[in-house]
């Protein structure tokens, strides 16, 4: 009898341990996620229902990897938008499931925490409903984001992050929810760039310095569409690219003649690395950009009147790329381990 109780007792000594092991794992956990900002950014503002914790953004990282977040199983969030390259693709158009090209390049994703409205058209308010776009385009990851959590429910490591994060098993909502707090994460801000303009005089080059001169000037008027710490007004512009424009910009969304051809300013942090460049990727090089904005652009009636022409010298041109080169970060957006 004596063995009986030892032998129970360390049974239920056990299944103590055991649940006190579940119970750990299990335990919604809101801590909250210690978001780095550089110098002078103002902090990341989070829905009240989804506030910014250690356990979302974990979750949220591990989906965004996630293949099985589309319909056969071969795209994730990564495949258009790589890490190295600022969370942005490498072709002008990317591929979604059987190999169908997306309707405009893939940006970046960096300091997206501060966006206003997304993709290229504005046509999304939040991250919350953005993520959701992708997974059900049918050209892109072709899927449900309803089915893709049920899927995912109750393997691992979803199950367990899932709980943590929400304290529910993953559903939509979680799902959405998840990928929106890691992408508020991805922050850009420590350029070479920004070193020299916090006092350190040794962090750009004479050239650098003349090209930063140049983008800063009236003559160009860079600053009038890329100002601010993003380099970006977030705001829609037609910029003269075409005479006629296939994809009509932001008059998809507003249906405003005025805004056909007019579509977000891109932030030019990390644009050395995010080529091909355009809404539709088809300028391939920095100097083809630079070379467009010189001309004024075309003269299509919406036109932003921001647009003049200007005259560089080829060492003035290549100030001015040397500059855009030191607005790349020197360390990973990731700011998860």
């Amino acid at each position: 009898m004596r063995i009986v109780i030892i032998a129970i007792g360390l049974m239920l000594l056990a299944a103590a341990c055991r649940r006190t092991a579940e119970d750990e794992v299990l335990t919604r956990d809101d801590t909250p996620f210690a978001l780095q900002l550089p110098v002078g950014f103002t902090p990341v503002a989070a829905p009240a229902d989804n506030p910014l914790t250690l356990a979302s953004v974990q979750l949220g990282k591990a989906l965004f990897f996630e293949k099985r977040l589309s319909r056969d199983g071969t795209i994730s969030c990564a495949s258009c938008h790589f890490p190295a390259h600022a969370f942005s693709d490498t072709v002008p158009l990317s591929l979604g499931v059987d190999g169908l090209p997306g309707m405009r390049n893939a940006p970046s994703l960096a300091n997206l925490a501060y966006h206003p409205a997304f993709f290229r058209d504005g046509g999304v308010p939040t991250l919350e409903q953005q993520v959701i776009a992708p997974i059900h385009d049918p050209v892109e990851m072709d899927h449900s984001i309803i089915q893709a959590a049920a899927a995912l429910r109750h393997q691992e490591p979803y199950s367990t992050m899932s709980m943590r994060a929400f304290g529910i098993p993953l559903d939509a909502l979680g799902l959405s929810r998840a990928l929106a707090s890691y992408e508020r994460t991805l922050i850009s801000g420590w350029s070479r760039w920004d070193r020299w303009m916090l006092g350190d005089a040794t962090a750009l080059t004479e050239s650098e310095q003349r090209g930063w001169e140049l983008f800063s000037s009236a003559d160009l008027n860079c600053l009038a569409c890329h100002g601010g710490f993003d380099f970006s007004d977030h705001d829609y512009h037609n910029v003269g690219q075409y005479l006629s424009y296939v994809d009509p910009g932001r008059e998809r969304i507003t249906l405003r003649p005025e805004d056909h051809g007019r579509f977000k300013t891109p932030s030019l942090r990390n644009i050395a690395i995010t080529a091909p460049y355009m809404h539709d990727g088809s300028m391939v090089t920095l100097e083809e950009v630079i070379d467009h904005f010189a001309t004024g652009g075309q003269a299509h009636p919406n036109r932003d009147p921001e647009m003049r022409s200007f005259a560089l010298t080829p060492t003035q041109r290549a100030d001015l790329i040397a500059f855009l080169h030191a607005l790349t970060d020197e360390r990973p957006l990731d700011q998860l381990p």
